[in-house]
């Protein structure tokens, strides 16, 4: 069963039509680590916060779902200061990314957000 760092890095690739090697050259890590990543269930160690932020770059995304997802897979437990309670990666990455938007279309996403959440209580 893949785990929640192997789901991010399928996601993406499927999303972008991106290969390891261009997430490892996005990110400026080795391929072969984006693919020891992407396909081991259980990692032997937390990765180095290089590789993870490497990883997240090569992705396109912040380094926080990515630094969660890693130590899940490594069994290891990690405190996040202002930790969401969410352990969604999209959500996680939603939120991390709202602050990059101006504020007239931030205002557009949580217009389509409340018009979603009315839509889901018909």
């Amino acid at each position: 069963m893949p785990n929640t760092l192997q789901d991010i890095i399928k996601s993406k690739l499927e999303e972008k039509g991106w290969s390891y090697s261009d997430v490892a050259r996005r990110g400026g890590i080795s391929r072969s680590t984006v693919h020891h990543l992407a396909t081991s269930a259980r990692l032997a160690q937390m990765p180095q916060q290089t590789t993870l932020e490497g990883l997240a770059r090569g992705l396109g995304i912040p380094v926080a779902p990515v630094q969660r997802a890693a130590a899940e897979a490594a069994g290891v437990n990690i405190y996040f200061e202002n930790a969401s309670e969410s352990t969604d990666p999209e959500v996680e990455i939603l939120v991390a990314s709202v602050h990059k938007l101006s504020p007239a279309d931030r205002r557009h996403v949580a217009v389509l957000v409340e018009s979603l959440l009315r839509a889901g209580e018909s």
